[in-house]
């Protein structure tokens, strides 16, 4: 049975807007079950960047230490719900810890493959694929290796900076877009033989139709039934070891139940 641990970490956003996405935590947590549902605590101040180039560091690295322990408490898959996309990490890594060959989806226009040196923000949220893969530490990173580069598939991504390309490129990372390749992500995922599956959603992966809370709505993304779709089929190919949704980013908390309804059909795909 899924856990869920919810994280209203806005330290890592890129966005100015940033303190929305508590508020959009907030309004997922409400709907989830009480029982199997822990809240970590988010300090409310900035944090300093200690000369790691990661912005906010000193309370990313708070938070992770917060989030890391709420993980080992659960022996079951856990969905963790941002925040931010930073906090993928620290939730992939306890997911690797249980299978020796963890695939990794990651559902986001925006591919998150950024280090210090290339990030135009600095925002822990642009490095956060880039951190599971070893390329960002500042304490918030995982050990090169702990996910293998061809297990890491990205789907959605259509915004990607050259640099980020360059990464992709590199290290062998395929892309494929949601629904018009969703066939080819299945077969790529299929011929890892990967023991454990990984699912990170970021809200931003959907087309702004789907919905309105999202910091940086890019065009042509795929509607919640087609990414719903894909999720469903990964999930067929190689079993669910854990998941993460971040990026629900309402205007305000008063509207911010307005997207629950296709986010909760989100939520229950991943979990």
């Amino acid at each position: 049975m899924t856990r869920f641990i919810v994280v209203p970490q806005w330290q890592g956003s890129a966005s100015s807007r940033a303190m929305q996405l508590i508020d959009g935590a907030e309004a997922l947590a409400g709907d989830l079950p009480r029982p199997r549902t822990v809240v970590v605590d988010v300090p409310m101040e900035a944090g300093e960047a200690l000369d790691t180039g990661v912005l906010r560091a000193s309370s990313l690295r708070r938070i992770r230490a917060q989030l890391d322990a709420a993980l080992e408490l659960s022996a079951e898959p856990v969905l963790t719900v941002g925040g931010d996309a930073g906090v993928a990490p620290a939730a992939i890594a306890h997911a690797a810890a249980r299978c020796s060959r963890l695939a990794v989806l990651w559902v986001a226009a925006h591919p998150a493959l950024h280090d210090p040196s290339s990030s135009p923000s600095g925002a822990f949220e642009t490095m956060a694929l880039g951190a599971v893969l070893g390329r960002t530490d500042a304490g918030l990173g995982l050990a090169p290796g702990t996910v293998a580069p061809e297990r890491v598939l990205l789907a959605a991504a259509r915004a990607a900076d050259t640099a980020e390309e360059t990464v992709a490129a590199a290290l062998g990372i395929l892309s494929f877009m949601i629904p018009g390749d969703t066939d080819g992500l299945l077969a790529a995922l299929s011929g890892m033989d990967a023991d454990g599956l990984y699912v990170h959603v970021d809200v931003a992966a959907l087309d702004p139709s789907a919905v309105t809370g999202m910091v940086r709505p890019v065009p042509f993304g795929p509607s919640v039934t087609e990414l719903t779709a894909a999720v469903a089929g990964a999930r067929e190919r190689v079993p669910l070891v854990g998941a993460s949704l971040s990026g629900y980013s309402p205007a305000s908390a008063a509207v911010a139940t307005d997207d629950l309804g296709p986010l909760l059909r989100i939520v229950g795909a991943l979990a």
